[in-house]
């Protein structure tokens, strides 16, 4: 048997073995079912507890989460407004740099258009001055083929030769008054010595002494002349009329030898032949007068201030050597300007197409002419004492005696 006590009177009782199973059968039972109902409430409570945290766990994440996705969507659209600002500012500063561009270029663009108006403006100039020059040597071309062909209409050798006298007289008489005031050109009249020549040019300066004196003969003849005459065929009669009549220089103006490139240069020299002996065409009847006088004028000076040093009693041992340089010297460049001309005349009788050509050998002979007048102009007494212990002893001393004065 076995004592139970009833835990609600306190009382004990006994229960037989099998009485005792039954009722520790439906203890446990029900006990069980109180602890499997417990647990279970437990559980379901712990489910619900586990949900609600997980829920408040989800909530926590998502608001977790969207408060990033906030926060970085607050950062993107500040990121985006900072690109988009520095955006719209790198496209003002583009377009500004684009629009200075620009500017740039249209003022770029106007100041080439202005050059290039300038530039087109000087060609025009220069091309208009180059045409009006060329004009002009055409017109001169033109001229002298109508003054030839005008002595060629003539009828008679002598009528021919009349011509080219009148024609060389008209030519200085229009410059007479202005480049050759107190010249003597005339007819050679004199016949005493059973010749003579056309025309004697002759200058004196203030004091009467003779500057120049130039002997000229005009010589040509007709087409239809039978016998051809040479220029040198009048060399020899020339020379006696310069000489006879005490002239220093003789020049034949001649039209003789029409095709002839040496007589065609212009201003040839002749003088290893006869001294002091020059043939030229009719248009370089005013240059070779303009030449040997610009050199005789120089020459004056010289001598005039030779004479003064002679009656100084000055040592003028290498004077003359002086002078023969000058000479010479003033011989080549004269002779550089002969080819020049020589060049000239020959592109202009080739073809007016060479006419820029001529223009340039015209203007280097100008050059050489120019040179050769710079030359004669530049030469001093001092120049030419230069070396000479004696003379500069004597300058010395004459400075000296002015500075006393």
């Amino acid at each position: 048997m076995n004592e139970i006590i009833c835990p609600h009177c306190k009382k004990a009782f006994k229960v037989d073995e099998a009485g005792y199973a039954d009722i520790l059968k439906q203890v446990r039972d029900q006990k069980f079912e109180e602890e499997i109902h417990a647990r279970l409430q437990l559980a379901e409570q712990s489910k619900l507890d586990a949900i609600k945290l997980t829920e408040a766990n989800v909530k926590n994440t998502i608001q977790q989460t969207i408060s990033e996705k906030d926060k970085q969507l607050a950062d993107l659209k500040a990121e985006l407004e900072k690109a988009e600002m520095q955006k719209r500012i790198d496209i003002t500063e583009a377009v500004k740099r684009i629009e200075k561009e620009r500017d740039d270029l249209a003022n770029k663009i106007q100041n080439k258009e202005l050059e290039k108006q300038v530039l087109e403006k000087n060609l025009i100039e220069k091309f208009n001055a180059e045409i009006k020059a060329k004009d002009e040597i055409i017109k001169i071309k033109d001229q002298e083929i109508d003054f030839r062909k005008d002595l060629k209409q003539k009828l008679s050798t002598k009528m021919l030769g009349e011509t080219l006298e009148q024609h060389c007289e008209i030519e200085f008489n229009k410059l007479r008054a202005t480049a050759f005031p107190k010249a003597y050109f005339e007819k050679d009249n004199d016949s005493k010595t059973g010749s003579k020549g056309d025309y004697i040019y002759k200058e004196n300066d203030e004091l009467g002494n003779e500057i120049i004196s130039i002997m000229f003969e005009m010589k040509n003849e007709g087409d239809e002349t039978a016998t051809k005459k040479k220029n040198e065929d009048f060399f020899k009669e020339l020379d006696k009329d310069r000489t006879e009549k005490k002239c220093e220089y003789a020049v034949l103006v001649s039209l003789l030898e029409a095709d002839s490139e040496l007589y065609n240069a212009g201003i040839i020299d002749v003088s290893h032949k006869y001294p002091k002996m020059y043939v030229v065409r009719p248009q370089f009847f005013i240059p070779i007068i303009t030449l040997l006088r610009n050199a005789a004028m120089n020459s004056m000076q010289y001598k005039a201030e030779l004479a003064q040093m002679r009656n100084e009693n000055i040592d003028i041992t290498n004077f003359e050597e002086s002078i023969n340089v000058f000479k010479e010297s003033f011989a080549k460049n004269y002779e550089m300007a002969a080819r020049k001309f020589k060049t000239a005349i020959e592109e202009i009788d080739k073809t007016i197409d060479h006419l820029q050509k001529t223009k340039e050998a015209l203007l280097s002979s100008v050059n050489n002419l120019r040179l050769a007048n710079n030359k004669a102009d530049d030469l001093t007494i001092k120049k030419l004492t230069k070396g000479n212990p004696t003379m500069i002893a004597k300058f010395n001393e004459l400075n000296s005696n002015k500075n006393d004065l």
